[in-house]
């Protein structure tokens, strides 16, 4: 079913206009809390009181304001905000089309936004850009204005829609250089481990992973909270809760072969982990005693003497 636009303008790029929608790509699942007192349960309100006359407001009768100076504050309506003299008020203004590798995922925000054609018009254009980007290994970097602010976005084709990812502006993006571990030695054989798990743990989908492994346990276990203290009972009992030892020196290479077989027998497969041996060198054979032609002929007439000399006796 259909969302609700929150968005409506359209995608620009070269000549090319597509009038078009943004709809939510996602949604929440989140369990939300009240704000209580704590004594006796009772709810705990916030009113919105001016401060001039003492009015409560309701949210029709409130808006927004830039304060200049303590005294003096500019009123701003959602008029002044449509037209503002900024292109991507109303655009998604397409910069340029850059392949989907070179993107770095720490400037790929958390929201994402469905992009529809508005219209019959906007249909054939859509469809054009859709299919030029989904025929390339390219994305399309964008700016737009939503929600009080500009973004810089990635356009990318999903499906037959195009999808809309928000992104982070390079200012927002910290230098990790600081964090980084002082340098160990790794030996050869420990990556190869490594690589044994990562190729034992691989699947070809985000789909094949396990639903187990894609469910929100955190908001099941939430769930499950709230509704044993509505029933006033206990919890059930979590499976596998056992946490590991802190500050408990690890095997490395104990730790990751175990690892390698405890993901090989979660896909029904059996064996040891893949490791190296040197190959044992054959045994040379003991050369055979040869009889040699001319031993054999002088054995053939002696025999022939013998059984001569019996014959005439």
């Amino acid at each position: 079913m259909p969302g609700r636009p929150i968005w409506s303008g359209a995608i620009s790029f070269g000549l090319v206009t597509v009038p078009c929608r943004l709809e939510n790509a996602t949604e929440s699942h989140s369990v939300s809390f009240r704000q209580i007192h704590v004594e006796d349960g009772g709810r705990i309100r916030y009113r919105k009181i001016c401060e001039l006359d003492g009015q409560e407001l309701t949210e029709a009768e409130i808006g927004k304001g830039y304060e200049v100076s303590k005294d003096n504050v500019i009123p701003i309506t959602d008029d002044d905000l449509a037209n503002m003299p900024l292109p991507t008020v109303k655009a998604i203004e397409i910069a340029a089309f850059v392949p989907w590798d070179s993107i770095d995922p720490r400037h790929i925000g958390e929201s994402a936004y469905f992009i529809s054609a508005d219209g019959p018009v906007a249909a054939k254009p859509y469809t054009l850009l859709r299919e030029a980007l989904g025929r390339t290994e390219a994305v399309a970097v964008a700016k737009f204005a939503l929600r009080g602010r500009e973004r810089l976005g990635l356009m990318r084709p999903y499906g037959d829609v195009l999808l809309l990812h928000s992104m982070r502006w390079d200012d927002e993006v910290r230098d990790p250089a600081e964090l980084a571990p002082d340098d160990v030695e790794l030996t050869e054989k420990e990556i190869g481990e490594a690589l044994a798990l990562l190729e034992a743990m691989s699947v070809e989908h985000l789909a094949d992973v396990g639903e187990a492994e894609l469910t929100d346990q955190y908001r099941e276990a939430l769930v499950e909270v709230i509704e044993a203290k509505a029933e006033h009972r206990e919890p059930r009992a979590a499976e596998g809760t056992e946490a590991a030892p802190a500050g408990k020196v690890v095997d490395l290479m104990a730790a990751l072969e175990e690892s390698v077989l405890k993901a090989k027998a979660s896909r029904g497969e059996t064996g040891e982990p893949g490791t190296v041996h040197e190959m044992p060198k054959p045994k040379k054979k003991a050369a055979a005693k040869k009889t040699t032609p001319a031993k054999k002929t002088a054995a053939k007439k002696t025999t022939a003497k013998k059984t001569a000399r019996k014959r005439a006796s």
